[in-house]
């Protein structure tokens, strides 16, 4: 990614800001393409809490500081301000005894809040949000900031919107533009920006021959596949082609809300619309987390207390939170966690807590947000069949159980390649951009500008999508397992023009588990690239025999110039010649110590109808191979495959022995 450069008088510099109830983010777009800029010590996310001093009204603190010290300042760290802007304090009802610090009534029975002798209106604490995030952008960037594009929820209204204008202000900011966090979350992914191809565009050209030698086991391409479902138009949208219905899923921490929103793109500009919107203000992965505490509690206190009701500690329900949250966060990768905590006095509860009991035990949950979609859809009289698009936002949206969910009531694949925690204020920063006049160019793609493909082993790139192909476009290829028994695999998304692994850009990673084991090279591995008309890359992983299944979504042109694709392109061309060899080497590398480690099996078989003299032989040719192997990147290619040959030629007959053998059953 190339360093950002201080914009001149003509391209005014605008950032993005994610103001949101739970976290904060900043982002900037620029030719390389939107990205979050983080705090000078690293930090990508700022948590919108802050602790107040009683005695200045002024911030003590602000974000993870102000969190990491909330229990030891109940009545001065202030959180959840975003669902007092614009808001009357008459309007909080039940909500405001869940509230740790005080909450009056302001001016024009405005809810403010209160901390010593000190009243702040909600945009008060919302300024030094922004304020730190201004912060972060301007080290970042090296120059000041004075504009920004700030996202809110679809449901504000203007009382609301007006505060967070307000709050911008008191901050120094020019907000230029309030924009709907939905509409945020689809302009990240380029939803809306551009005209949907017709029929006849966007087809795939075919896949270049591999060379010889290669480690796949077969090729297949299907041009027609190419033409996604998920990229044509609605019947609904017949004769207004440029148009798309898109679902913004957003389930954070402690609400869900989901908007249908109508995109479409005219000469006058890109309109957007929110048909409908429903949700539930409470309901977030904090209620995951609490079922697991609840679970844990349940299980200490029949363990160890006869199943008396106990008041834990606050140190205790701390422990218990955190890890409730972090297994969470495994089970969205694995097939199960570990629970173990101390409680002391020798006593230890540890526990298994598996996938399936997870989902089984989130499931009234994810049916409550599930049951918003279809209100939403109802409200926007519209079948799921009809939705375009489905955006991923929140944190909570990388639990599969919800993916999958979401997967079955909408019958297409949701958009999960952007952080969905950051989703938001990278459309922000688009938003920016287009209104700065900043070249979008390597934002929405037409062409792949740089070859697709995956890890093999060695190190080398096995290449699925070559450059310039049109989108969309989708190639698959089918692998196996390198070691013997092997029941996980991981796959490693590359992009670039180079043959080896260390010289080009990985997007991502994923592994396919739960493979049954088998000898190496009998899984067959089916591995699908499909680069959808907005640029997004889907990468599915399918084990044939067992119905395994993974997949990764990411954006592969995120974060690249238009220069960086011509210097990548540029160096494939200047060390080809080393790179294939290199590439040759480890391929012939590769099936050398599998064609070794099946001869020594199939001597030690029939080792008892073997002549010592074909055995010594046969042995000279694998020593042989072996000297190569040790040779590395020194070894002579052409040799080596002339000995790799050689010791095929002459383990024919061990082959035909073997063959014999278990014809006969033996």
């Amino acid at each position: 990614m190339t360093e950002p450069t201080t914009p001149d008088h003509a391209t005014p510099c605008i950032i993005g800001i994610d103001l949101g109830t739970t976290n904060s983010l900043v982002a900037y777009c620029d030719a390389a393409g939107p990205r979050i800029l983080p705090s000078p010590d690293g930090q990508r996310i700022l948590p919108s809490v802050v602790r107040l001093s009683p005695d200045t009204g002024e911030a003590e603190a602000i974000g993870d500081e102000a969190r990491r010290h909330a229990v030891e300042f109940p009545t001065q760290t202030i959180y959840s301000s975003k669902r007092l802007m614009g808001r009357a304090a008459a309007d909080l009802g039940d909500e405001q005894g869940r509230l740790a610090y005080e909450v009056v009534e302001g001016e024009q029975d405005t809810a403010r809040v209160k901390v010593g002798r000190h009243v702040l209106a909600p945009q008060q604490i919302a300024a030094m949000i922004l304020t730190e995030l201004r912060r972060w952008a301007e080290a970042a960037l090296g120059h000041p900031v004075r504009k920004a594009v700030v996202t809110v929820p679809a449901y504000f209204d203007d009382a609301q919107r007006q505060a967070t204008r307000d709050a911008g202000r008191i901050a120094g900011l020019q907000i230029v533009r309030i924009v709907n966090e939905p509409t945020a979350a689809a302009l990240a992914y380029g939803l809306g920006i551009r005209q949907l191809r017709d029929d006849n565009k966007g087809r795939a050209t075919p896949l270049v021959k591999r060379a010889e030698g290669s480690v796949s086991l077969s090729t297949k391409v299907n041009p027609e596949a190419c033409n996604d479902p998920q990229s044509q138009t609605t019947s609904g949208d017949a004769g207004r082609s440029n148009a798309q219905t898109v679902a913004v899923f957003d389930l954070g921490g402690g609400t869900f809300d989901v908007s249908i929103l109508r995109l479409e793109q005219t000469k006058d500009g890109s309109i957007d619309q929110v048909i409908a919107t429903a949700g539930d203000t409470h309901l977030g992965g904090d209620d995951v987390d609490q079922m697991i505490v609840n679970l844990i509690q349940r299980e200490v206190s029949e363990r160890f207390f006869a199943g008396e009701a106990i008041e834990f500690p606050p140190a205790t329900r701390q422990a218990f939170r955190h890890f409730a949250e972090a297994a969470k966060m495994r089970l969205s990768t694995e097939d199960s966690t570990e629970l173990v905590i101390d409680l002391g006095d020798g006593r230890e509860y540890q526990r298994t807590l598996k996938r399936d009991e997870f989902e089984e035990m989130i499931g009234p949950w994810l049916s409550r947000a599930l049951a918003c979609c279809e209100r939403a859809l109802r409200d926007a009289r519209l079948e799921p069949s009809q939705i375009d698009r489905v955006v991923m936002v929140g944190g909570s949206t990388r639990i599969p159980a919800v993916q999958e969910g979401v997967r079955k009531l909408f019958a297409r694949e949701p958009y999960t390649a952007l952080n969905p925690d950051e989703v938001v204020a990278l459309g922000a920063a688009v938003q920016g951009s287009i209104l700065a006049g900043v070249n979008r160019g390597m934002l929405l793609l037409d062409v792949i500008p740089l070859s697709l493909g995956i890890e093999t082993m060695g190190g080398a790139v096995s290449k699925l999508i070559v450059a310039n192909q049109t989108i969309p476009a989708r190639a698959t290829e089918m692998f196996s397992t390198y070691a013997e028994g092997q029941t996980n695999v991981k796959i490693h998304v590359l992009q670039g023009e180079r043959e080896l692994v260390k010289d080009c850009r990985s997007l991502g990673e994923f592994d396919l588990r739960g493979i049954p084991p088998m000898p190496a090279g009998l899984p067959k591995i089916e591995v699908t690239f499909l680069v959808d008309a907005n640029g997004i890359l889907s990468v599915q992983a399918v084990e044939q025999r067992s119905g395994r299944r993974a997949s990764i979504q990411v954006v592969p042109h995120h974060g690249l110039t238009r220069e960086e694709v011509d210097r990548m392109e540029a160096d494939s061309y200047a060390h080809a010649r080393e790179d294939m060899a290199q590439h040759r080497l480890i391929d012939l590398k590769m099936n050398a110590q599998l064609d070794i480690r099946h001869i020594r099996k199939q001597l030690e078989r029939v080792a008892d109808q073997l002549d010592p003299a074909y055995r010594e032989r046969v042995l000279r040719h694998v020593a042989e191979v072996e000297g190569f192997i040790e040779q590395g990147d020194a070894a002579d290619g052409d040799a080596f495959a002339a000995a790799l040959t050689a010791m095929d030629h002459a383990t024919v007959r061990l082959a035909e022995l073997n063959i014999t053998q278990t014809l006969k059953g033996e």
